[in-house]
């Protein structure tokens, strides 16, 4: 039976192995590669996506969970323009290797859709990893879009 979800906005269906990660499922089936393999076991953030606009790792999670479900990779959130998130990671130069940007961002995105003032806790409780360390930009740039969000400039 075939699992029906949206992906980026777009009804998607699959029709293969139901416990296939979510993360092999978009790189190999739908070829969205700005979600990047990290440890596999869901703790290093690399594969975050939103799933009904939840940080979610992608190489843990079994894509016969997506029934009914809607999710948004890095491609998606960009699609309609850059998301405050993404100019925000841009005017704060965060990016060093890029490798893990894609969860960082996502993360970002589903910390400010449920904390739109964040305190440096609130920044800090994000747990996706970043091999370069460039944490102190991470937080400049979610401080940064937490800033415009709440401006109303996005």
């Amino acid at each position: 039976m075939a699992i029906r979800f949206t992906l980026n906005g777009a009804a998607r269906s699959f029709d293969g192995d139901a416990t296939m990660p979510v993360l092999w499922y978009l790189r190999d089936h739908a070829q969205l590669t700005g979600t990047k393999y990290g440890c596999g076991a869901g703790l290093c953030g690399a594969c975050t996506v939103l799933v009904d606009g939840q940080a979610t790792r992608a190489c843990v999670l079994p894509v016969g969970s997506l029934e009914g479900r809607s999710v948004m990779t890095i491609e998606g959130l960009g699609s309609q323009g850059l998301h405050p998130v993404q100019k925000a990671w841009i005017e704060e130069d965060v990016a060093q290797c890029g490798y893990c940007q894609a969860g960082q961002i996502l993360a970002a995105v589903d910390l400010l859709a449920r904390v739109p003032d964040p305190k440096r806790e609130d920044i800090e409780s994000i747990t996706n990893l970043c091999r370069c360390g460039t944490y102190v930009r991470v937080r400049r740039a979610i401080e940064r879009a937490a800033r415009e969000l709440r401006a109303g400039k996005a």
